[in-house]
C-alpha cells in the first residue's frame, strides 16, 4: 500500500483485506500448537489471544468497519450478533494480552512460571472456537 494515499482510500483498501487477516489468524492458532508442544504455555496464551483479535479485527473489516484495540471482547461486542458462550471464551483470552508476556504482571517470578498446559489448551481451544464462529459470519471464507 503507498503512503500516498488519502485516509479514505487506505481505508477502501483495508476493506477488502479481511481474508488477509483470518489467513493470518488461522497460521498463528497453528503456531501455538506447535509451541504447546515446546512447553511455551505462555506464549501459547498470548499467541492465542492475538489469533482471536486478528478473526475478530476480519469480521469487523468484513463489514466495513475497521477497529483497533486488543480487547477482543470489545472487538466482538461491536461486530454484534455474538453469542454468550463465544464472548465468554473472548473475555478468557482478554486475560492473555500483557501477563503472558511481561515479568512485571506479577508480583515474583517471570510469565513462564505461571502457565502451564492446561491453561494454555484452554486459550488454544477458546481461540479456535471464535475462528470457528467468526468464519461463519464472514462470506467468502
Amino acid at each position: 500500500m503507498s503512503f500516498d494515499m488519502t485516509a479514505g482510500k487506505r481505508r477502501k483498501a483495508n476493506m477488502r483485506r479481511h481474508q488477509d487477516w483470518f489467513r493470518q489468524a488461522e497460521r498463528v492458532v497453528e503456531a501455538t500448537r506447535l509451541l504447546l508442544q515446546g512447553g511455551f504455555y505462555e506464549q501459547v496464551c498470548f499467541l492465542s489471544q492475538q489469533a482471536a483479535a486478528l478473526a475478530a479485527k476480519a469480521w469487523l473489516e468484513s463489514q466495513g468497519r475497521i477497529r483497533t484495540g486488543h480487547s477482543i471482547s470489545h472487538l466482538l461486542k461491536q461486530a454484534r450478533q455474538i453469542k454468550p458462550e463465544i464472548l465468554a471464551k473472548a473475555r478468557i483470552l482478554d486475560r492473555y494480552y500483557i501477563p503472558p508476556r511481561y515479568p512485571n504482571g506479577f508480583a515474583q517470578g517471570a510469565p513462564m512460571d505461571y502457565y502451564d498446559e492446561p491453561t494454555a489448551k484452554e486459550a488454544i481451544d477458546c481461540a479456535q472456537n471464535i475462528l470457528e464462529f467468526i468464519k461463519t459470519k464472514i462470506k467468502g471464507l
